[in-house]
């Protein structure tokens, strides 16, 4: 999935999708994506852990005698084993992190890149940073504070809801970005767009490190 939409493909169709929103409102639309918003390192220790024990249990029951001096560097190697399984997997650590502590890191680096992108910068300050978080699955909008969400009612709530479920349904970005422009609507509705306007922002979405 990661590699999908970081295609040069997927990146043009996300500057297209954000030009056309762009067109009927005064709010500067950013995209984001990242790989993964956390390392997770916990659960990949968790899945060697217990793989390690796996194998202690296998080494201390087997009806075959072994030496002592095995268990040591059998059970590291399975633990290191695991770990590497863990990271290769990510279905499986996916499966095996909490969702809570996903959905911390997704909101926690989505806020970092709404500055680091600088779209928190905007004269008006009605920059909206869409933060897909690809590991996770996720989808983050932060909006600055000329953007009234409250305003913008239950068909932004559910265009944010169509972004999520296109990421979680389909690995092609078309389904998400098809789900993007339905953002259009609300937004040209709450911040139409002025005559003085100007486009502020890049288009072309942004890579988080």
């Amino acid at each position: 999935m990661a590699t999908t939409f970081l295609e040069d493909a997927a990146r043009t169709q996300a500057a297209e999708a954000v030009a056309a929103i762009e067109t009927q409102t005064s709010a500067e639309v950013v995209v984001a994506v990242r790989s993964s918003s956390g390392h997770y390192a916990q659960t990949d220790a968790r899945v060697g852990a217990g793989l390690a024990f796996a194998v202690l249990m296998v080494l201390l029951f087997i009806p075959q005698e072994i030496h002592l001096a095995v268990f040591p560097p059998v059970v590291l190697l399975a633990f290191f084993a695991g770990t590497l399984a863990s990271r290769g997997l990510p279905s499986l650590r996916r499966a095996l992190t909490s969702r809570k502590l996903q959905e911390e890191a997704v909101r926690t680096t989505a806020r970092a890149a709404f500055t680091e992108l600088g779209v928190s910068r905007t004269s008006r300050r009605t920059g909206i940073l869409v933060f897909v978080s690809l590991f996770e699955r996720r989808v983050e909008v932060v909006t600055d504070y000329g953007v009234d969400t409250a305003a913008l009612g239950t068909e932004w709530q559910e265009a944010l809801a169509a972004l999520s479920a296109a990421l979680m349904a389909s690995s092609s970005p078309e389904p998400f970005f098809q789900a993007l422009r339905r953002v259009q609507a609300p937004l040209a509705r709450v911040l139409p767009r002025m005559e003085d306007d100007v486009n502020e922002l890049p288009d072309m979405p942004g890579v988080v490190a």
